[in-house]
């Protein structure tokens, strides 16, 4: 008995393990960490990153010394006979030189000593790193933005359940009193209807919120790079997370379009077009480049090469090779001028981006600071409806008010407490969508 009863606590306690290891608790900061270490664009933003230090390499050892070892073996099936009139009788004779099969084997070292368009391309990798590095910082700080959003939403479904959820509550209990004052003949049939109306819509949307909250959970689980089914607890709720995103200093912060990592993509950008256009500049210098060559040779009849006494006869070679482009009918010269207008299209394109910048904060501004202004009011609104809907509730029971009265109260107040919801979620959207035009790290 005391052995089964080890063996269930054991299993027990190993299900228990396994239910807390599959669950995950995230305040919004912590959610944010773990999206940065392990979402799908950063992770893939990283794997590029090293792409780019593998390809940066790659072009520095064209510059640096080469080895290449070749060994070739011949073999002639049948060996090539050439004629030859030895004795000027005017009959060639048939002669067949060299042996059946010979063996080489060689080694060459090479060294570029100037390649125009080399120097060019160790620019081109170094500012390809660059570009792979801003783009990863780019993809963090939408990631940033993606998981409160995602994080807002889940909390958005859980605040609307929770007040449909009372709301039905409320309006079960109405029309349970509804029902016996008409039985006891003190109100009219439609009254009872009325009440049926709003709360069977009521339930309609209590179950559309149920299937949107786990479809935003499954959401949230993407954005931070786990499994749909992964199960997720938010420690912070939509109440304090909206008082924490309140912070009129960022409306007043001042902007520098020179730092936006925006403005530094785009200026990269550019840089790359001009170095696209001094590769193909180079393209007209000639390249020089040094070689030595060892090798060692054997000839025999048979198959032979691994004898003690096969001979085999040594060369070496020492030499340089200078390389000179002279004409292309004009093509180098065409790629040239699409590479100039390709670089005054990013320039243009770079002036486009400062322009947009600047505008894109002063809209955030605006927005972020009209979201904080909405929620006060939604927050206002909310507290005058609910005190009229109790009120049309007191009436409505005295016989002082309609059917149609209440509910015309009762979808007032759940009007105003989507709005005053929504609005929550807007403060955090907005102060996420501002920290971005500015810019703002993360912590």
């Amino acid at each position: 008995m005391k052995k089964y009863l080890v063996i269930i606590i054991t299993t027990f306690g190993a299900h228990l393990m396994e239910a807390q290891q599959s669950s995950m608790r995230f305040s919004l900061q912590q959610a944010i960490d773990y999206a940065i270490e392990n979402s799908y664009n950063t992770t893939v933003s990283k794997k590029e990153i090293e792409s780019a230090k593998r390809e940066k390499w790659e072009t520095t050892t064209m510059g640096l010394p080469q080895i290449e070892g070749v060994i070739n073996y011949q073999n002639f099936l049948k060996q090539q006979v050439t004629l030859f009139d030895t004795n000027g009788d005017g009959i060639n004779e048939q002669f067949t030189f060299g042996t059946q099969q010979n063996i080489n084997a060689s080694v060459t070292v090479s060294q570029l000593l100037f390649d125009g368009s080399y120097l060019v391309g160790l620019q081109s990798a170094r500012t390809f790193l660059k570009i792979s590095e801003q783009a990863n910082e780019k993809t963090e700080l939408l990631t940033r933005e993606a998981v409160i959003n995602a994080y807002g939403n889940v909390l958005i479904s859980e605040k609307s359940l929770e007040i449909l959820e009372n709301n039905k509550k409320v309006l079960q209990k109405n029309l349970n009193d509804a029902k016996k004052i008409f039985e006891n003949g003190l109100n009219e049939e439609e009254t009872v209807e009325q009440l049926e109306i709003t709360l069977g819509n009521t339930e309609s949307q209590l179950n559309s919120v149920r299937r949107l909250r786990s479809i935003a959970y499954q959401m949230l689980n993407i954005t931070l790079g786990n499994d749909i089914s992964v199960e997720v607890i938010l420690t912070d709720t939509l109440d304090s997370l909206t008082q924490s995103n309140i912070n009129f200093e960022l409306i007043s912060q001042p902007f520098n379009v020179d730092d936006h990592i925006d403005f530094r993509i785009a200026q990269n950008d550019r840089e790359s077009k001009r170095l696209l256009m001094r590769y193909e500049q180079t393209q007209a210098l000639p390249s020089l480049k040094a070689f030595a060559n060892f090798g060692s040779q054997a000839n025999s009849d048979v198959f032979s090469f691994f004898n003690g006494n096969q001979q085999w006869f040594n060369y070496s070679l020492l030499g340089v090779s200078l390389q000179v482009p002279l004409f292309t009918s004009l093509k180098r010269s065409a790629r040239t001028q699409r590479a100039k207008i390709n670089l005054d299209i990013a320039d243009v394109r770079l002036k486009e981006t400062r322009e947009k910048l600047h505008l894109q904060v002063q809209r955030s501004k605006s927005d972020y600071q009209l979201s904080i202004e909405n929620y006060n009011t939604a927050k206002k609104n909310l507290t005058l409806a609910e005190r009229i809907e109790k009120k049309q509730q007191i009436k409505f029971f005295e016989g002082l008010s309609s059917s149609f009265d209440l509910a015309q109260a009762q979808n007032q107040l759940y009007s105003q407490q989507q709005i005053f919801i929504q609005s929550m979620l807007d403060v955090v959207a907005k102060k996420a969508a501002l920290e971005n035009a500015l810019n703002i790290p993360l912590k």
